[in-house]
């Protein structure tokens, strides 16, 4: 597995490349190679940064430094915080919704489109209640979720159409990326989760992974400056991209 990459650092915070396949933060089963074990052997003085996170098992996970998460199979940028100060002023400001964060992703299927909003709440699946859901018969509590998206591409590849699309989120659930696609038939490419099997059982334009990367990210610093940083496509999902171009 490919290593984190650091893209910007000053004293308060790291800009940080997660590759796919790395865990953020442990969920007390899988301790160990997440990116906060590589942020503390990085930054020891990171350690107890944040707010405290009890699991399901009642022990405190290590999440010190982590503002926000991407999930386990989604490669791009993430911040973390080297002190609590900065935690503190990047987690007001996902909290109001003022962090502006893009997405690209690969999907199954051909947009009718050339942009649009997926504006439904995400609750929990009936088959799994483990997974979200963003489709009629939702259970549990349903939060509000918003997706803005743009088709920057079109194509088909091995008998099979897929499309290639920026993806703006408004809101900030579980899986709302995953399950917002999959909720108007277009899946991401390479998602084991909410992708149907025959999709998967396709080429997936040569890709291993899921097929989503955390672009760019703007946010306003400590000396309340906007700042933007990108993290340009991995190789092979650049790759699978110029399959269908």
């Amino acid at each position: 597995m490919d290593q984190p990459k650091i893209i910007f650092e000053d004293d308060n915070l790291l800009v940080v490349h997660k590759p796919a396949g790395l865990l953020v933060h442990s969920d007390n089963t899988d301790i160990t190679n997440t990116l906060v074990e590589w942020y503390l052997n990085y930054y020891p003085a990171g350690r107890g940064v944040g707010e405290p996170r009890i699991g399901k098992d009642g022990q405190e996970i290590e999440r010190s430094g982590i503002v926000h998460r991407l999930d386990r199979d989604t490669s791009g940028i993430i911040l973390i915080a080297k002190t609590q100060l900065a935690f503190d002023a990047l987690k007001s400001q996902f909290k109001d919704r003022l962090v502006q964060k893009e997405y690209r992703a690969l999907v199954y299927g051909k947009m009718k489109d050339k942009w649009g909003t997926i504006n439904r709440v995400i609750g929990r699946s009936v088959k799994d209640w483990k997974l979200r859901s963003a489709e009629r018969g939702a259970k549990g509590r349903l939060r509000e979720a918003v997706t803005e998206w743009q088709c920057l591409e079109s194509g088909t590849y091995m008998d099979e159409d897929y499309s290639y699309l920026t993806l703006k989120p408004k809101t900030g659930r579980m899986h709302q990326l995953r399950v917002h696609l999959k909720s108007i038939s277009r899946p991401i490419v390479g998602d084991n989760l909410y992708a149907k099997p025959q999709q998967l059982a396709s080429s997936n334009l040569g890709l291993t992974r899921l097929a989503l990367h955390s672009f760019s990210i703007k946010f306003l610093n400590l000396g309340n400056e906007e700042v933007y940083f990108e993290d340009p496509l991995p190789s092979d999902f650049e790759a699978a991209v110029q399959r269908i171009a």
